[in-house]
């Protein structure tokens, strides 16, 4: 009867040890470039708005009334393109990529005075914070525009 019960008993601590191992999840195969991807498109692309929450600082000031409406769309594809609202700081369109190897710094093609800046950015959840300055030129007509900014984005 001894035995039987052992029997038992061992047959119930192999089932029980056996349901207890957890297959491990296997380790990311994604590259640091393809994580700093998806922070930015969500694998695809991904509309950022200073409505619904976000705000705009310019030197530590408050300047988002100025921004309402600004919105940005960064695309994964090849071409890595963006698509912005018409504003006085980045263009309605263009490319972007990643600063070299820092994959937490993109620069955005075009004319305007954010263009060719390195711009540091950084996501937690549904928020996306863009930090870059745009140094005071020799040109008049943009030097009110020069200083450091903020932009703290809300996913749409």
């Amino acid at each position: 009867m001894i035995k039987i019960f052992l029997r038992i008993l061992l047959a119930q601590l192999f089932v029980f040890s056996v349901m207890s191992c957890k297959d491990e999840e296997p380790a990311s195969q994604e590259s640091p470039e393809e994580i700093a991807v998806r922070e930015l498109t969500d694998g695809g692309n991904a509309n950022w708005v200073v409505a619904n929450g976000g705000s705009v600082t310019q030197d530590g000031n408050n300047v988002t009334a100025a921004f309402s409406e600004f919105e940005i769309r960064f695309v994964s594809n090849q071409e890595r393109k963006y698509t912005s609202t018409s504003n006085t700081l980045v263009d309605a369109s263009g490319t972007w990529g990643f600063s070299g190897n820092n994959f937490d710094k993109i620069q955005l093609s075009g004319m305007l005075p954010a263009a060719g800046k390195e711009i540091s950015f950084s996501r937690t959840g549904d928020k996306l914070i863009l930090m870059f300055t745009v140094p005071f030129p020799e040109q008049a007509r943009v030097t009110a525009l020069a200083e450091s900014y903020v932009f703290e984005l809300v996913k749409e």
